[in-house]
């Protein structure tokens, strides 16, 4: 049986050789690269994006759509890891444990956008409790977050690697304060909300990888809004069923009672493709906090994408 062939368009980049590096080794596919003396060659990749049975882009997003337009063979399935198309008509949303019906989505398209980092670890929460009609879709949220430096691409880790002494940010960088950011369109959209969360992001330039992201609810607020008896028990347990027996993404029990001196590391994912969600219950102030831990370049990146791949064509 012919093994299936993978092109990695951008396979240089920071995603690109995430990528390549979880591929390698596989006896269930062949990887194809582009010639280094034809990496500027436009033919040479229209054949490649054409003639391979699945392209994994790592690009810009305006290069992204250049190279989608360069395809015209009707069997050619493509995965983009850029923003370009993530909200895009005729493209499936690449998070498999979305919705029930998402992994058969993905597993049938010919078109898949990989989610952003951020977005994925706010869907993971957002989402069940839209569906399960206990977040209304116009509830005002805020999503806190942050991230290793690598989140910012190869011009914010040249930067925080500088030799020479770091020239942007520090130890904790708060941005995306103009309510702009790339992600929110797809928060929006995919979380089945009416208007765009109000998002702030951040890294830190004292480790490379990993990823926080969290939001706090007022369970008071959820109750007057949609009629409904609404506990912690009742949220934590609506994503816990929502994400029984996926493999990625893992609920882990109702947190009540800390341990002293506990805290929430956004490493403690990293070099996986997993998802952790944890919900922080306090009873007598009726709040929740829930927050997703995963690797911003592992299940927020490369790893979502090889895991869309393996979706894509059947593969263990």
């Amino acid at each position: 049986m012919t093994k299936p062939t993978i092109f990695i368009d951008g396979e240089a980049g920071t995603t690109g050789l995430e990528i390549r590096k979880r591929l390698e080794g596989r006896t269930d596919i062949e990887l194809v690269s582009i010639a280094p003396e034809k990496r500027k060659d436009a033919n040479e990749r229209k054949r490649l994006l054409n003639e391979c049975s699945l392209s994994i882009l790592c690009l810009p997003d305006d290069a992204a759509r250049e190279a989608v337009g360069m395809i015209t063979n009707p069997a050619a399935r493509v995965i983009d890891a850029s923003t370009a198309h993530r909200v895009a008509e005729g493209w499936i949303y690449g998070f498999p444990e979305l919705t029930p019906e998402q992994e058969g989505r993905i597993r049938a398209a010919k078109r898949v956008s990989n989610p952003g980092c951020y977005a994925t670890g706010a869907l993971a929460f957002i989402r069940p409790l839209v569906d399960a009609g206990i977040l209304p879709p116009g509830h005002g949220i805020t999503i806190n977050a942050i991230s290793g430096y690598s989140g910012g691409g190869k011009e914010l880790i040249a930067l925080c690697e500088n030799p020479d002494g770091n020239v942007r940010g520090g130890p904790f960088s708060l941005y995306g304060l103009e309510q702009k950011h790339k992600h929110l369109p797809e928060m929006r959209i995919h979380g089945g909300l009416t208007e765009d969360p109000i998002f702030l992001p951040s890294y830190s330039n004292s480790f490379y990888r990993g990823m926080l992201v969290e939001t706090a609810l007022r369970l008071k607020e959820l109750k007057k809004e949609t009629g409904k008896a609404i506990d912690g028990k009742l949220v934590h347990e609506t994503l816990a069923k929502r994400f029984a027996e996926k493999k990625y993404v893992k609920v882990e029990p109702l947190q009540i009672e800390l341990e002293k001196n506990y805290v929430l590391s956004p490493l403690s994912q990293n070099e996986t493709n997993n998802l952790q969600l944890l919900a922080f219950w306090n009873p007598d102030k009726e709040t929740v906090v829930l927050t997703a831990v995963l690797d911003n370049l592992g299940k927020g990146a490369s790893g979502a994408a090889v895991q869309n791949l393996e979706v894509m064509l059947g593969l263990a």
